[in-house]
């Protein structure tokens, strides 16, 4: 298992940037704003030839406003506990304050080792501002700026002469699921149902989780990666900046996902917005498993279960291969389920067919029914050929691919789902036209 390197410092001391620039994205959501990051951020890193995982936290410190204090100091603590190392960073510009103290109390209680660094020094004209850090007792300190990277080498260095040295893993050994959906439907909740941890923060208040978070959970000896998105509210509701980017992170996710878990509100039931929300993962190319959460909440008689499933065929033609499944995040009804469905899914999503039994397929399909005519002349069909998986893609070589109706690619679609058993995943089907032999 890789070293886990928590970083933490109160808000707004650039935890977010420093996160971005040693794992060399963009994952942690950066803003002026204090209290961006309230969960804990994971992302993997290399520097020279270690590899170790990177963990950025919520600011140590009250949003008494809206009572998540308790909550943030509890995931800086959890990430404390967790990590093999930890990096904690001070403000340079604006020097020691009551919540630096507080916090390097705290870091001395533990037994790990510590890199103290104060950031937002630009240049060694600025290493002076060290001197006011001096009263924490702290040695020795690293002055860097988080943003140009300067002094980041020198603590690099350190940290990793520490940590042991491991290989990369492969990322693509894990199932990567993006859990997504309106705001307060239970996204944070499932994960920590499916975790058995507090992981991550949980609210009644919607728009809690600002970030897309990763956190990797095995069971019955497989990876699946997990990750926690923004609640995504209809257009017009959204005003704030901060909120706009989440929106735009939580869709990001889904490029970077295997299979979406959409999640709804059983007693709610289906709205325009899951509608929406369902079509993004779907113009993404994703599998999908619509699970309808707090089901607990609903009342119930023997039909109950068919009649809400039916529904969500109903209003969700469009996702007729994915599997609906009745869950409550609160009590773990059905949660282990999802893995059983995740599984089987994703080995459909990743299937590869041969191009003769491809073919073979085809040509029966064509066969039984025929394409209308294009300006009186007749549709050919002549050969296909898989040309990727996730999900499965298929180009077909027509002469007339801009005659083929999209209700006739819609019936080649649904026949080769029933034939090639890949009923549990979307398929693509590309129409191509052939060139002429010289």
């Amino acid at each position: 298992m890789k070293p886990i390197v928590a970083i933490v410092g109160r808000p707004n001391v650039g935890k977010s940037t420093f996160f971005n620039r040693i794992t060399r994205s963009r994952k942690a959501l950066v803003d002026n704003s204090p209290g961006v990051t309230r969960d804990r951020n994971y992302g993997d890193a290399w520097w020279d030839d270690v590899s170790f995982t990177v963990v950025d936290t919520g600011g140590f410190s009250d949003f008494e406003s809206e009572g998540f204090g308790h909550l943030v100091r509890y995931q800086v603590m959890q990430a404390i506990e967790e990590a093999d190392a930890i990096v904690m960073l001070f403000d340079g510009k604006e020097g020691v304050t009551p919540v630096d103290r507080d916090l390097v109390h705290q870091l001395r209680r533990s037994s790990k080792p510590v890199f103290y660094a104060v950031n937002k020094i630009d240049g060694p004209r600025h290493e002076s501002l060290l001197a006011d850090f001096s009263v924490l007792g702290v040695d020795p300190l690293y002055p860097i700026s988080a943003e140009d990277g300067y002094g980041v080498h020198d603590l690099m260095d350190a940290l990793t002469n520490l940590l042991p040295r491991t290989s990369p893993e492969l990322a693509s050994d894990r199932i990567r699921l993006a859990v997504m959906g309106r705001p307060n439907v239970g996204k944070s909740s499932l994960i920590n149902c499916m975790l058995g941890d507090e992981r991550l923060v949980v609210s009644e208040i919607p728009g809690t989780t600002r970030d897309a978070i990763d956190t990797i959970c095995r069971v019955n000896n497989r990876e699946y990666v997990l990750i926690d998105t923004a609640g995504i509210r209809r257009k017009g509701r959204v005003r704030k900046k901060l909120e706009k980017f989440s929106i735009i992170k939580a869709l990001r996710s889904l490029n970077r996902c295997d299979i979406a878990l959409v999640m709804m509100d059983a007693p709610e039931g289906v709205t325009e917005q899951d509608g929406r929300i369902a079509g993004y993962a779907l113009e993404r190319g994703r599998a999908c498993i619509i699970l309808l959460n707090k089901w607990d909440l609903v009342k119930k008689d023997s039909t109950t279960a068919k009649t809400c499933v039916d529904a969500v065929r109903d209003q969700l033609k469009f996702l007729s291969f994915a599997p609906v499944l009745t869950i409550s995040a609160l009590t773990g009804q059905r949660v282990l389920k999802i893995f059983e469905w995740v599984d089987a899914v994703y080995e459909q999503y990743r299937t590869r067919i041969s191009t003769g039994r491809l073919n073979r397929v085809f040509e029966e399909i064509i066969n039984r029914h025929q394409p209308p005519a294009y300006r009186g002349r007749r549709i050919k069909f002549y050969y296909a050929t898989q040309v990727s998986v996730a999900p499965p893609t298929f180009t077909c070589f027509v002469n007339y691919p801009e005659g083929v109706h999209f209700s006739y690619e819609r019936y080649v679609i649904n026949q080769l789902r029933e034939a090639l058993d890949l009923d549990w995943t979307p398929i693509r089907l590309i129409l191509r036209k052939r060139e002429k032999r010289k």
